[in-house]
């Protein structure tokens, strides 16, 4: 069962994460990755898919050429779980070193 993440838990989880900043307006992380071009960038994305997937877990995402704006969070607790934290960190282990 998915858990919203709340209180210390939260704070941890957050801060073991780069560059990820919490949405203004709703419970949700976010953030920007950069690539060398439009090729890179959709094979990130390919690449979060197939992770993604298997999870059941997928993110909001937006990608304009070498640019991919990714939101997490949980619809199943209308907020931040852990399945965000784990995406997030594969996310990062797999982007350009500038943007880890």
């Amino acid at each position: 069962m998915v858990e919203k993440l709340v209180g210390a838990r939260r704070h941890a989880a957050l801060a073991e994460l780069h560059g990820w900043s919490e949405v203004e307006d709703r419970d949700a992380i976010r953030k920007v990755y950069h690539f060398p071009d439009f090729a890179a960038a959709w094979g990130f994305m390919s690449r979060v898919a197939l992770k993604a997937e298997r999870m059941d877990h997928h993110p909001e995402w937006f990608n304009v050429y070498n640019r991919v704006e990714v939101i997490l969070s949980t619809h199943d607790v209308e907020g931040l779980s852990e399945r965000d934290i784990e995406l997030a960190h594969h996310m990062d282990g797999i982007a350009p070193e500038h943007d880890r």
